[in-house]
């Protein structure tokens, strides 16, 4: 989408140069008063955590006070959603959300008790991950084009595993259906641990994981690596092609992270917090131990995090409506 490509080029292309923090004023001037807590939508060591604690030092530097990580997976990052939006909306309780829990959710059920995109403070965008498609090596299929020619074969039959309902593995499976027009059963998991367990014993026949759970596994030659999900090619792995490259135009699934807080959050404070987050963004030390993980810093002001996160609900409406992907 036209308006998406222009956010998302907007905050890649924001400074990673952050300045110090100026001096507070007003609302923000006592924050912050205590420790803060950043909620965690998901388990320990994953794509998430593995961000946040990176992030934090420098954050906690910044704001000169000791910040918190707090996993509460559950309900497909809804739990936390919840838990954040009954917190204060003072800056000391933040959430790292995912493409699931904050873009993802709306779409797959009805009865949600927050809207992440309407009862949230959006501080900004914080990084993106690379995804790999990754294959058990007894299975015969060694190319993108060669997996999708043994799923038209079987319909209904290959199985693919994602770290949970509307994840970024999971649409990328049914994007893959989609402009494939394949037939593949989704199998989700709580947490990418089991997952990759449960791949690398062939009980899966292929999935979309984080390069921090497959890496080494690849490098191992205990997984296949196919392609990268994303539209372009990660650095991390520069040999390997995008799915479009593989023949699937259009293909492209960003597997993003953003800072968020409960909704009525002071501007002064939503301020202050970005510039902390962009500090560390920038930092040579997280960038390095980002790098090492596969994961990109995705700078933005909390305007350009609103509408990147509307674009991306729009995005992925027409995928979740044709897979009829759903909680309820």
């Amino acid at each position: 989408m036209p308006a998406r490509r222009a956010v998302l080029l907007a905050a890649l292309a924001a400074p990673l140069a952050a300045p110090r923090l100026a001096r507070a004023q007003g609302p923000a001037a006592s924050f912050p008063s205590r420790p803060l807590r950043i909620i965690v939508p998901a388990v320990a060591a994953g794509g998430a955590d593995t961000a946040t604690r990176i992030l934090i030092p420098r954050m906690a530097a910044e704001l000169g006070q000791t910040i918190l990580a707090d996993n509460r997976p559950g309900g497909s990052g809804n739990l936390a959603n919840e838990l954040l939006a009954q917190a204060a909306p003072d800056g000391h309780t933040l959430q790292m959300g995912t493409i699931g829990n904050l873009a993802v959710n709306p779409l797959i059920q009805r009865s949600l008790a927050v809207d992440p995109v309407r009862d949230l403070t959006h501080i900004g965008l914080a990084v993106q991950v690379t995804n790999l498609l990754v294959a058990p090596v007894d299975r015969p299929w060694r190319t993108v084009a060669e997996l999708v020619a043994a799923a038209k074969a079987r319909p209904g039959t290959l199985a693919y595993g994602s770290s949970g309902v509307g994840s970024a593995g999971h649409l990328a499976g049914a994007l893959l259906d989609q402009v494939a027009g394949t037939e593949c059963v989704h199998v989700p998991y709580r947490g990418g641990g089991q997952l990759i367990a449960d791949i690398l014993s062939g009980k899966v026949d292929f999935a979309f994981a984080t390069a921090a759970t497959t890496l080494e596994h690849v490098e191992t030659g205990r997984l296949r690596a196919l392609a990268v999900p994303s539209a372009q090619r990660s650095a991390l792995v520069p040999a390997l092609p995008t799915m479009a490259e593989t023949g699937l135009p259009g293909y492209s699934v960003l597997n993003w992270y953003a800072l968020v807080a409960p909704r009525g959050l002071p501007s002064a404070v939503t301020a202050r917090l970005n510039a902390a987050l962009g500090a560390a963004l920038s930092d040579a030390e997280a960038q390095r131990k980002l790098a090492a993980q596969g994961i990109e810093p995705l700078p933005s002001k909390p305007e350009e995090a609103t509408r990147f996160m509307a674009a991306e609900v729009a995005k992925w409406r027409e995928v979740v409506t044709a897979a009829r992907i759903g909680l309820d």
